[in-house]
This record gives structure tokens, C-alpha cells and sequence, in this order.
């Protein structure tokens, strides 16, 4: 439309008409003349609107998600936080529950033969290019530890102190090759000396060659004079193979360790040896062998023999 005369008061016109309605449709209220009208409007462009609003409405939520995602984000982090703090004190109360376990297991085995024990750490093991096989434990002169004490868990023989320093000490484990204890065989008695073969089962010379050993049979530390470096009936390990008898004055047997020398942790070092030998008595008891399940048999009897075929009869 061109600027003219003519258009300006057209303008002007209709402003005056659309105040004019404006104020008639308000004074009337539900009454107005021009519902009829507002009504056909909404008929009309409200799929328009409805269209425009499903439109606007993802960037709207995107927009309040990027307005909120700081406040998410931090809710997230802060889970997150508590999450891994709960899976680290769940994981050192397992570890607490183990530790206590084989406390609780060496004060056994130490109440059992009548061991004074002083508790130690393992809190270093020997050099890995070295051949030896050493631990480093956290008690040293400072706490009574001296020279050639034998050091046990409650498992039974984990080695013997060499080297002691104020407050650490190295323990070589009874596993090593240069290691060798006096043992005796459960029940019979029988003396041997026992050898460690690194990550393989001991090897055991029984100065008895033809004394009757068999896999399961269990042998406990045999004791030295002074009860240094082994006090007697520290358990050693179990019988799981027996070479053959050749006539030779010893007999080799090996045996696996009752100690697990790779996952050592809480040991006891014995620092005061028990006034007598306690022989079998730091063992622990042998697992009762299953009971044989009974075996019912049924035997299925005829209950009559077939009837004999009828035969015909003659003419």
C-alpha cells in the first residue's frame, strides 16, 4: 500500500474500530458480540499455534536442560563421590574381616602349642632379581625380635628371622631353596628334614627309609636345641606324594605347605618357645571323610510264569 492521504486515515480508521470492539468485548464479558467470532479464529489458527508450540517446545527443554545441567551435573559428581567412597569402605571392612580372621587363627595355633608370640606386619617382600625368597616384617629389636625365632601364621610354619633391625626384620620363608627344618610325622613320629623347592611342594628326606608314609599324612617342625631357629609342633604341611622305596637308607616324600607363601600378611614371630612339645597339638583336626550313601537294590521278581500255549486238539 502506498503512503497516501487515502491509507493514513484507513489506518486510523480501523485502530479506531479495533479499540472500539476491544472495549465492547470487555464491558460485555461472556456476553460479547464478538465470541462468535473469537471462536472461529481459534478453530482456525489454533492447529497453527499447537504446531508452532510442539515446535518451540524442544529447544524450550533444551534450553531449561543447559540452564539446569550445572546443578545435574554437580548432583551426579557428588553421587558418584559417595558411591566410590561406599565400594572403599566396604572393600576395607573385607579386608579388616579377613585380617581379623587370621588374627584370630594365629592366637589358635599359638594358644594351642604354647607359643609367646609378638604380631608383625608383612610389609616387603625380597628383591624380585634375587633367588631368595624373604619378607620384610614390621617388627624389629625394638620389640624383642632377635635372631633365628621362628615365624608362623595361622597356618602353620611360614620361616625363620636372619636379619633384625630396630623396627623392621627379614624373615626367609620355608619355601626357599637354602631353607631346611627338622620334621616329624604325625601320629608315628617319624623324623625327616625338609627342604623348600620355591613355588613347588617341600621335599622331605625321611631318615627312615622304609617307613610307611602315605598322601594326606601331615608333619609338623621337630624343634632345635634351644628351640632356636624352630620351636617343635609349628605344623609344616600335608603328604601329597610319596616316591617308591628303593632300599635306600632315607625315603623322599613332598609335601605342600599348609602356608600360602605369596599372600602373606599378619605372622607371629615366636618369642617366647613352650615349656614342653606340644607334639600334635597345634594341628588342626582332621575333616571327617563323608559317610558312604547306602545303595538300596531292588529286585524285580515275576510275579508267575507265562501260561503254556493251548494245543489243538485231535480229530
Amino acid at each position: 500500500m502506498r503512503d497516501t492521504r487515502e491509507s493514513r486515515l484507513l489506518l486510523v480508521l480501523l485502530i479506531a474500530i479495533a479499540f472500539a470492539l476491544i472495549t465492547v468485548d470487555i464491558r460485555a464479558g461472556e456476553e460479547s458480540p464478538v465470541d462468535g467470532a473469537r471462536q472461529a479464529a481459534a478453530v482456525v489458527f489454533g492447529p497453527v499455534e499447537e504446531g508452532v508450540a510442539t515446535a518451540v517446545d524442544p529447544v524450550a527443554n533444551a534450553i531449561g536442560a543447559v540452564r539446569d545441567s550445572g546443578e545435574r551435573h554437580n548432583r551426579i559428581a557428588t553421587l558418584e563421590r559417595e558411591n566410590a567412597a561406599l565400594k572403599a569402605k566396604l572393600g576395607s571392612e573385607d579386608q579388616t574381616r579377613s585380617r581379623i580372621h587370621e588374627l584370630d587363627e594365629m592366637l589358635k595355633r599359638a594358644g594351642a602349642g604354647q607359643y609367646g608370640i609378638k604380631g608383625a606386619e608383612v610389609i616387603a617382600i625380597g628383591a624380585a632379581q634375587g633367588f631368595s625368597w624373604t619378607v620384610t616384617i614390621d617388627a624389629g629389636s625394638k620389640d624383642g625380635i632377635e635372631r633365628d625365632m621362628t615365624v608362623l601364621n595361622g597356618d602353620g610354619l611360614v620361616g625363620r628371622v636372619t636379619t633384625v633391625g630396630p623396627d623392621t626384620s627379614t624373615v626367609v620363608l620355608a619355601n626357599d631353596p637354602d631353607f631346611t627344618v627338622g620334621t616329624r610325622l604325625e601320629k608315628t613320629g617319624e623324623l625327616g628334614f625338609a627342604t623348600g623347592q620355591g613355588d613347588r611342594a617341600l621335599s622331605v628326606q625321611m631318615l627312615n627309609g622304609k617307613a610307611k608314609v602315605n598322601p594326606g599324612d601331615r608333619l609338623v617342625t621337630f624343634g632345635s636345641r634351644g628351640n632356636k631357629p624352630f620351636v617343635p609342633g609349628v605344623p609344616i604341611g600335608e603328604v601329597v606324594k610319596v616316591d617308591p622305596s628303593r632300599g635306600d637308607l632315607t625315603r623322599t616324600v613332598w609335601v605342600r605347605p599348609f602356608v600360602g607363601f605369596s599372600r602373606l600378611d599378619i605372622v607371629g614371630v615366636v618369642v617366647m618357645p613352650p615349656r614342653e612339645d606340644p607334639r600334635d597339638a597345634v594341628l588342626p583336626p582332621k575333616p571327617e571323610a563323608p559317610k558312604p550313601t547306602p545303595t538300596v537294590t531292588v529286585t524285580v521278581t515275576p510275579s508267575g510264569a507265562a501260561s503254556p500255549l493251548a494245543q489243538p486238539a485231535d480229530d
